[in-house]
């Protein structure tokens, strides 16, 4: 049945979420940064890492502002502009740079990041008092462990202002001293109300991140990249989870998101890969828009308001 449902081409996007009867999509797992580090990225990612399968080609390797265009063309009426710090002394410029760009991009959720370091929680603190509305960390490349007592203060000031956070805490592309359900974990048992977005559900260590997202009230997983072709080949998702992702969607917990930019295939796969599943309508308007909608406080006019139609 799955592989009967026809493909559609970026072009068909706005006609797929139309169907739906959504006013757009939300995509809570897009990359922008500051273009010297965007072209280092993009290097890294060309001369060997992280591969998976046959190798990982950019599909949207475009100017920023054709970025922007082609997001709006597609009708992701939000999204944020996701940095994250891999060593100290660079959070606080990205999360300068990252409100600037929400501020003058119309759509784009003002974000920010952090890192174990002094001065932490102050820069934090400036962040959200400028409008920071969610926050990405990268324990596999940041390289850190999410229990150190520097960001303790840190993560229940996120908890308290009721601010999500999307973590890359699993172990792709390749396992890391910090990565896996067992850290993350650690901080959830100190600040159970912390609303955390697990990025990639949880890949591959699925079961496990489930049952955090079962276990804890605002812990919620997002759909970057899985059920694609391309990562189906290397991290299968199983098929006996699929009864729990339902459920999980409908009650909130899985988020659209893409890692848009930097993605080896059309965005339309994504959104094909999650058609695939057969979990039924109301779950895919769930996961493409009401869950975050509501996570992150999007009234009905905010599309209008932002000037992203």
């Amino acid at each position: 049945m799955q592989n009967m449902i026809p493909e559609p081409a970026d072009a068909d996007v706005p006609a797929w979420w139309r169907r739906l009867g959504l006013p757009g999509l939300v995509d809570v797992h897009v990359h922008f940064l500051p273009e010297r580090m965007e072209r280092r990225v993009w290097h890294h990612f060309d001369h060997g890492g992280p591969l998976m399968g046959e190798g990982w080609p950019i599909r949207y390797r475009l100017p920023a502002e054709e970025r922007v265009a082609r997001l709006r063309e597609l009708g992701v009426r939000v999204f944020p502009a996701l940095a994250y710090a891999h060593r100290p002394g660079m959070a606080a410029d990205l999360n300068a740079w990252t409100l600037d760009f929400a501020r003058r991009t119309p759509g784009c959720l003002p974000s920010a990041t952090f890192y174990p370091e002094p001065g932490v929680l102050g820069y934090v603190r400036d962040a959200l008092d400028r409008g920071a509305r969610v926050f990405k960390v990268h324990l596999q490349v940041g390289d850190f462990d999410p229990r150190l007592k520097e960001i303790d203060e840190v993560w229940g000031l996120l908890a308290d202002r009721g601010v999500p956070v999307v973590v890359h805490a699993s172990s792709i592309p390749l396992p890391g001293r910090c990565t896996g359900p067992v850290p993350i974990a650690g901080v959830l048992a100190r600040h159970p109300r912390l609303a955390v977005v697990i990025a990639h559900l949880g890949m591959p260590e699925y079961d496990e991140f489930f049952q955090l997202a079962e276990a804890y009230p605002d812990v919620r997983l997002d759909t970057t990249m899985t059920f694609t072709d391309f990562a189906e080949r290397g991290t299968p998702f199983p098929d006996r989870l699929r009864p729990r992702l339902r459920e999980l969607g409908l009650a909130g917990k899985v988020l659209l998101g893409s890692d848009f930019p930097t993605i080896p295939h059309p965005y339309a796969h994504q959104l094909h890969a999650l058609e695939r599943l057969d979990l039924g309508d109301d779950w895919l308007r769930a996961v493409c828009w009401d869950n975050a909608a509501h996570l992150l406080g999007l009234t009905p006019d905010y599309t209008r308001s932002t000037g992203n139609r």
